[in-house]
């Protein structure tokens, strides 16, 4: 069986300067991805295939990233099983984002996508990797470690602010 846990897919190539965020961050977990395009509207019967065949190679969770429209993760989520995430991405058809974020947000009943803020790929990336550190103790442990870093960054900033003081935090704009 594969050790590729985690789909990371989009409608278009203009679509990867967003869904690259996800690839880093699952790659900095240390989590195993693959990455391709899937369009629900130019390729729907690779969709269908992508779709129904994921779970057989041992994926965990899917991450779909789509603008304008935004079909594509609502459509894998109708095709299998697994966890789907979806990014809704601000494309240059799109209403400033919002059709794209209103497009997988509002799945109907039984139908679920875990959708992130409009370009969230790295909080999909998070998220898929929270759901294979689940039941991966490894995973989990570099999760751990990786949130640990961020508080540590938000700790080591709030001492500089402060030992600068306010005046010179404020005037340094």
């Amino acid at each position: 069986m594969s050790t590729i846990r985690v789909g990371i897919i989009m409608g278009s190539q203009s679509d990867l300067p967003v869904m690259k965020d996800a690839a880093n961050v699952l790659k900095e977990l240390g989590v195993e991805f693959e990455l391709t395009i899937v369009s629900a509207h130019r390729t729907p019967e690779r969709l269908m295939g992508y779709a129904q065949s994921a779970k057989g190679k041992g994926l965990k969770a899917i991450i779909a990233g789509a603008g304008g429209a935004a079909h594509l993760p609502g459509m894998v989520a109708s095709m299998t099983s697994l966890p789907v995430i979806g990014v809704p991405v601000k494309s240059s058809n799109s209403i400033d984002g919002w059709d794209s974020v209103l497009s997988i947000l509002q799945m109907p009943g039984g139908v679920p996508v875990a959708t992130v803020a409009l370009d969230g790929a790295k909080n999909a990336g998070i998220l898929a990797a929270q759901i294979v550190g689940a039941f991966d103790e490894k995973v989990g442990e570099r999760l751990d470690q990786y949130k640990e870093e961020m508080k540590q960054k938000v700790l080591d900033s709030a001492s500089n602010v402060e030992e600068l003081g306010y005046e010179k935090v404020l005037s340094n704009k």
